[in-house]
């Protein structure tokens, strides 16, 4: 393509992400429904931008740590430790949900990936003075992941909502609702791939400040979880992992493209590696703009539902940093495409859209400018 069309490409995206900067210099999620700063989002976009924009992930972790849950509140969903799912620094409660104070901490996956983030920033900077500051921010939310996280003491993390106004679902595709028609508590398949991730960051970084005991400790615990997760998450007939373990640790086997994600993470044992990168890419999942969230075989499949069936380019991002970690250079490449040329078909990048009978398809409401969507086409353009 065009070096000067890149360029351009480039200029648009970054001058969205700027209009999503807040007075804190953190980046909020989107216009117009999500213009708040959410612990997920700004997680995962300070990621995206880390190799141009570092600064915007330190301000982050900072303006995390500040909000990091102290107590124990069901209100909030609060727990010591525990890393916000959302909130608006003008508000005490969410301007269309009833009950839903601010802050609010209704998120499984937001704290390893503060633990997580921690560990790239300092990869990128080698800011020793940055990690000995957030050392105990570091500490009390492993100790949240292992503790709170996994209540059950199973080594997976769960969620179940204490607040009745709060949301049911809190990954990353999260609702207010049962849309995934899983019940409580839920081990989500992801985010026992960040967990994995953020007890061997956390290890490293005690390494780094010569606390080996910690570190030893902490790896054992991901050794443990990978081996479990390998053999309580897999669906043979699939020869893929299942969405979930519902609250009497039976497999949810819907296909969907959270399994993805866990190919950044080491948390697959190798020889099952090959085929989840095989699965998604077959025909129920791949679209020629990037992988639907959910299976058309699935059941409860619509392919302009919000969380089951269209496709989300952060979502395909997170997967593609996987694939170029593992050497799958062309299926990297074959996604890195497919959001690109959503871009080139719409003329913008969406929070999400459809793809229909092979075309794509303007989701109604979708979140434009989103941070995690512009961050990721971004990423794909400027980092190879």
């Amino acid at each position: 393509m065009n070096k000067n069309l890149i360029e351009e490409i480039k200029k648009k995206l970054i001058l969205e992400i700027e209009t999503l900067k807040d007075e804190k210099g953190v980046i909020l999620a989107g216009f117009p429904h999500y213009a708040r700063f959410f612990g997920r989002d700004s997680l995962i976009t300070s990621w995206q931008l880390l190799h141009i924009q570092p600064d915007i992930c330190r301000k982050t972790l900072e303006a995390l740590s500040q909000l990091q849950g102290k107590k124990i509140n069901q209100l909030r969903e609060e727990e010591p430790g525990k890393i916000i799912h959302e909130t608006d620094w003008k508000l005490k409660w969410h301007p269309t949900i009833k009950g839903f104070p601010f802050p609010y901490y209704g998120s499984v996956d937001s704290t390893p990936f503060f633990v997580i983030l921690f560990y790239f920033y300092f990869q990128k900077t080698r800011d020793l003075k940055f990690l000995k500051k957030h050392w105990k921010n570091i500490l009390v939310a492993v100790d949240w992941i292992i503790k709170y996280g996994d209540s059950d003491q199973d080594l997976f993390l769960e969620y179940q909502r204490k607040n009745p106004n709060g949301l049911y679902h809190q990954g990353w595709k999260d609702s207010l609702k049962d849309s995934l028609k899983i019940k409580t508590p839920v081990a989500i398949v992801e985010a026992q791939g960040y967990q994995y991730t953020a007890l061997k960051s956390a290890a490293i970084l005690a390494k780094v400040l010569k606390k080996k005991n910690l570190s030893r400790e902490l790896l054992k615990r991901a050794i443990k979880l990978k081996k479990k997760f390998n053999e309580k998450f897999w669906v043979e007939k699939e020869k893929y992992f299942a969405l979930a373990l519902d609250g009497k640790k039976n497999q949810e086997k819907a296909v969907t493209s959270n399994p993805g994600h866990l190919l950044f993470t080491g948390i697959i044992v190798k020889d099952k590696e090959k085929k989840v990168v095989k699965r998604v890419f077959q025909k129920d999942l791949w679209t020629p703009f990037g992988i639907r969230t959910h299976s058309t075989r699935n059941s409860n499949f619509n392919s302009l539902s919000y969380h089951r069936g269209t496709v989300w380019p952060h979502d395909n991002w997170i997967i593609a940093q996987g694939l170029k970690k593992l050497g799958y250079k062309k299926e990297y490449q074959k996604i890195k495409n497919a959001i690109l040329k959503a871009y080139l078909k719409l003329g913008y990048l969406p929070e999400l859209y459809g793809v229909v009978k092979g075309k794509i398809v303007e989701y109604k409401g979708a979140g434009y400018p989103q941070a995690w969507a512009s961050g990721a086409l971004l990423h794909f353009l400027s980092s190879g």
